[in-house]
């Protein structure tokens, strides 16, 4: 039986959704998670690197412990494949042991190598068999260095993301990281004043208690913006109850989709999505509402609250199950590496 090492930071889960998909095809898989490297949101390590005097130098003292130990990880387990979301805490010289030692190398970007805290995964093209990005922007960028990376958007993960029928008692749901981004948070204000008498719920982390904990006292709508992250499962739950899922992706999108684009309608909700080329190529016939802008966004809310849009949901559905799961993603990775 072949083997694949999955290394990854806790992405949402999404390493364990990849580590399905390769079992479905005859893998045995082992997943080694890691801090990122010095993780700034989970526990006492937040705190050290908050208030390190030089945070770089925590986490080049971190990548080189954690090089020792995933080596002897790779020596004990002899994957055929090592497969790697970003890979911020691997270091070159560790990707080079891999490959050496015979295995292929595979990278999944889920952030754009054109920022800024992503500036030593661009190096890593040279030494991995294999790179896909979420972007398409970063395979132009790659391109015009003479250098082969590819667009593979994510995925649904149909375990964990499905219709269920439920009573459509939330008019507007919305989930993901919402303070590190400031496009979302005025947006998403906006629409709790334009729309007063729905009942519009916010998961995600909109006054993190780490970032100011005085801001984090003092946040308006508690009880709209819930303020807090909550598990695959229970997301999947709230899509069965929503008549909008309301989608808004972070300004280094510009030809992409995030997890949620292929999730809400993966559950079955009928989603409504800010514009790009990738997003209209996937839905081209109208399954879901796109809008080039916040007037147009209202009027497609609007319209979704006052029609029946549940065929357009289920045509929705079956071009994500049809088209973009993590096992065809794994499928079209292991054809890629073929081809080397």
């Amino acid at each position: 039986m072949p083997k694949v090492l999955i290394i990854s930071s806790p992405f949402f889960g999404y390493e364990r959704s990849v580590g399905r998909a390769f079992e479905e095809l005859g893998y045995q898989v082992h997943i080694e998670n890691y801090d990122d490297p010095i993780h700034p949101f989970k526990g006492w390590l937040r705190w050290r690197h908050k208030f390190s005097l030089n945070r770089e130098r925590l986490r080049e003292k971190s990548r080189q412990k954690y090089k020792v130990y995933i080596e002897r990880v790779f020596d004990e387990y002899k994957p055929d494949i090592v497969f790697s979301y970003n890979g911020t805490i691997l270091k070159d010289d560790t990707l080079d042991y891999f490959r050496q030692k015979g295995s292929k190398v595979i990278l999944w970007m889920y952030d754009s190598v054109l920022r800024p805290d992503r500036a030593m995964c661009e190096k890593h093209i040279d030494h991995a068999d294999v790179v896909c990005c979420f972007e398409e922007t970063d395979v132009e960028y790659f391109a015009k260095q003479g250098k082969m990376a590819y667009f593979l958007p994510l995925a649904c993960d149909t375990t964990v993301y499905y219709p269920q029928t439920k009573e459509k008692d939330i008019d507007i749901l919305f989930v993901g990281t919402i303070y590190t981004s400031e496009k979302r948070i005025q947006m998403l204000e906006r629409l709790v004043k334009h729309y007063p008498n729905l009942k519009i719920q916010i998961y995600g982390e909109y006054k993190p208690y780490f970032k100011n904990p005085i801001t984090w006292l003092f946040r308006k709508y508690r009880k709209t913006f819930l303020n807090y992250n909550i598990p695959p499962e229970e997301v999947n739950q709230l899509y069965a109850r929503t008549k909008i899922a309301l989608n808004i992706h972070h300004k280094q999108t510009f030809n992409g989709a995030n997890q949620r684009f292929f999730e809400a309608s993966g559950a079955g909700s009928y989603q409504i999505c800010d514009a790009n080329p990738f997003i209209r190529s996937v839905f081209s016939h109208g399954e879901i509402g796109i809008y080039e802008n916040e007037e147009q966004m209202y009027k497609l809310i609007d319209h979704a609250l006052t029609h029946d849009m549940s065929g357009d949901a289920k045509r929705a559905y079956d071009v994500i199950i049809s088209k973009h799961t993590f096992l065809i993603r794994v499928k079209q990775m292991l054809e890629l590496l073929e081809k080397k």
